[in-house]
């Protein structure tokens, strides 16, 4: 199986790249829609941001209010580890176990798009 990081900084393109790939068949890891997936109201990843945050950085709804914790997380290099520490690990998970899943499935190209590829890959 390869596995192709698609890297690169803030505007450029890779979600274009993303999706053209996709349209050509080939299977892409979006570790974004992941990363707001292992968040969401009911889900492991949410209850470990709030016992980390507190319920004050949640919506009427329950959901996380991203506006807030962004301005938490972008404010304080502490506050966004937190987060990490909280997210990433779920984040990983999620990624291997799409990545096996592919495998099983006989597709032995796939597309990883993810901002904290390469955080992760060098921590390995």
């Amino acid at each position: 199986m390869q596995l192709i990081g698609l890297t690169g900084g803030i505007a450029t393109g890779k979600s274009t790249v993303s999706a053209l790939l996709a349209e050509q068949g080939l299977p892409v890891i979006d570790a974004d829609k992941i990363a707001k997936n292992v968040v969401r109201k009911g889900k492991w990843g949410h209850k470990r941001v709030v016992k980390a945050f507190g319920r004050e950085i949640l919506q009427a709804d329950g959901e996380l209010d991203r506006k807030k914790l962004g301005k938490l997380i972008f404010e304080s290099p502490q506050l966004r580890r937190k987060l990490n520490e909280a997210t990433h690990p779920l984040v990983t998970m999620e990624m291997v176990k799409q990545i096996i899943w592919h495998w099983l499935c006989f597709k032995f190209v796939v597309v990883m798009a993810p901002p904290i590829l390469t955080r992760q890959l060098t921590k390995a």
